[in-house]
């Protein structure tokens, strides 16, 4: 893939058409593990800190996983597909840029996001003094309503050992035309 190409929307994709008469519901999924040097990036906001998440992109786990449900509702490909690992391009990337672009596409096929539903589970970075500026930035990416909570794992496993987090989206998506709304 070019560099361009996941941003221009050229995925090729072979498979039927979504129908754009239903509303239709996707969940995303997100983990990254802690690596030395923050801050770290959730949801389009620096949070200080002395880890960041490692990955590819910026390593934004609330964007990916809101990103893959987005891309899941409108029966889109995943954001591995759209924006590999493998890629050049893609290193250090936006992760907002990302979820924009999922976005971009979801209205393409017909679809406006009209709320979307986020739960991060880690043991640090406390979420709550952070979640308005999140919730701010993904709203105006979005255009849609935002919910944006955290769990801790009570110790248990790797994120209960404070190794990384993780996230989980849903993401529901109604016609633009109304579809069976109307």
């Amino acid at each position: 893939m070019q560099p361009d190409e996941a941003t221009s929307h050229s995925v090729s994709d072979t498979r039927s058409p979504v129908s754009t008469k239903f509303p239709r519901t996707g969940i995303g999924y997100d983990s990254h593990r802690f690596i030395a040097g923050g801050p770290i990036v959730l949801g389009g906001v620096r949070i200080p800190s002395d880890v960041r998440l490692a990955g590819h992109s910026d390593g934004d786990a609330i964007a990916h996983a809101l990103t893959d449900a987005i891309l899941g509702a409108c029966g889109d490909r995943d954001i591995g597909t759209l924006f590999p690992d493998t890629d050049l391009a893609n290193a250090g990337r936006d992760s907002i840029e990302m979820l924009a672009v999922a976005v971009a596409r979801a209205s393409d096929r017909g679809f406006l996001i009209v709320n979307a539903d986020v739960t991060v589970i880690a043991e640090r970075p406390k979420i709550s003094q952070h979640r308005d500026a999140i919730v701010i930035v993904l709203e105006r990416v979005t255009g849609a309503s935002v919910n944006v909570k955290a769990k801790t794992n009570e110790g248990m496993g790797w994120i209960g050992r404070g190794e990384g987090l993780a996230c989980i989206a849903v993401a529901t998506l109604f016609p633009r035309d109304g579809g069976i709304l109307e």
